[in-house]
């Protein structure tokens, strides 16, 4: 069976202090969810959001983790420092990471190997621009972008592996894909999926979509087939509407 993640990624917001009142004030409204419950924090938040997560249904994550194991990387964190922290998750090649900072589909991948190999599960985000899209190559860019990153993964591996389905032109502009397109785009990530693992690890698979989902549109966006979860963003800083998204889940 597929499991449903919900998990926010909080980008550059929250000191520590801020981090440990907003978990706080999480952690009654998220008790008892029906799917997996992670927030992916700023590297310096990370120890107090894992202290104030204990004993909760929350799960602590990174916003992005270095290929190599140490090394003349300055600024870099690497994936034995996460999981030496005791981080769980790490996201992946979000497209503003591939927009603001030259991630491409190799470094995407040699970062999610990186994970995989230290024991993280790893949310690797794929999607197109609004002019690949209009042009007509979403289905092409998602499957290549898809098999791309997912390059010299085992099957093994994969279990530990979500993909979030971010389309860039929906990427904190106000303009959310409707709830078809949403489900045709994760569709598509799972079709590579299949053709590179087969029908069952397809199936079974986490494809969460991350472009701004949020309270008014999640209930309709997580009824579809192919959406297993969301990867949220402004959300995700705000405990009333993190909470409602998470309950959405079935």
């Amino acid at each position: 069976m597929r499991n449903y993640v919900i998990a926010g990624n909080w980008k550059m917001n929250k000191t520590p202090a801020e981090t440990t009142a907003l978990i706080n004030e999480m952690k009654p409204l998220v008790a008892g969810a029906a799917c997996d419950v992670v927030l992916c924090v700023p590297y310096v938040d990370i120890a107090a959001a894992i202290e104030a997560a204990k004993g909760s249904n929350i799960k602590i994550g990174a916003e992005n983790v270095h290929f190599k194991a140490n090394g003349a990387y300055t600024g870099e964190v690497s994936a034995e420092m996460l999981t030496a922290c005791g981080v769980e998750y790490v996201v992946i090649g979000h497209s503003e990471r591939r927009q603001y900072f030259g991630e491409t589909d190799q470094t995407v991948n040699l970062r999610t190997l990186a994970a995989l190999n230290a024991g993280l599960k790893a949310i690797v985000c794929v999607g197109e621009t609004l002019e690949q899209r209009e042009l007509g190559y979403t289905e092409t860019l998602l499957k290549y972008q898809t098999k791309m990153v997912l390059t010299n993964v085992t099957a093994e591996q994969l279990k530990n592996v979500i993909i979030a389905y971010e389309p860039v032109w929906a990427i904190g502009t106000g303009v959310t894909a409707t709830a078809e397109q949403a489900d045709e785009g994760n569709g598509y990530v799972r079709a590579a999926v299949a053709e590179m693992f087969g029908a069952e690890a397809a199936e079974n698979i986490t494809v969460q979509y991350g472009g701004s989902m949020n309270p008014k549109n999640a209930e309709e966006l997580l009824a579809k087939e192919n959406v297993d979860g969301g990867l949220i963003g402004g959300a995700s800083l705000k405990a009333e509407d993190f909470s409602i998204i998470v309950k959405a889940v079935k």
